[in-house]
């Protein structure tokens, strides 16, 4: 499906990402789409952005647009504290 599609993009590019399944509690998705005023799912956030879904990203991956913008939003995470 949409989201396995998804998915597969963001394994090619080799990032570590996190999936949040929302499909069990209808409060969730409820919120979701009225956050991100976007209906259906997957609902892709990079850096706290949302981009879009599974069209969407995998038109920005095809063209090259999606690697630079999660290159820089793990640029933009604080470096953890030293131990």
């Amino acid at each position: 499906g949409f989201s396995a599609r998804t998915i597969a993009v963001f394994k090619e590019i080799g990032k570590p990402f996190k999936t949040v399944d929302i499909l069990p509690d209808p409060r969730i998705r409820q919120v979701l789409s009225s956050f991100s005023h976007w209906p259906t799912v997957p609902q892709v956030f990079v850096g706290g952005k949302f981009i879009g879904g599974c069209d969407i990203v995998t038109e920005m991956y095809q063209k090259g647009e999606l690697q630079p913008l999660v290159e820089g939003a793990f640029k933009k995470q604080p470096a953890a504290p030293a131990r």
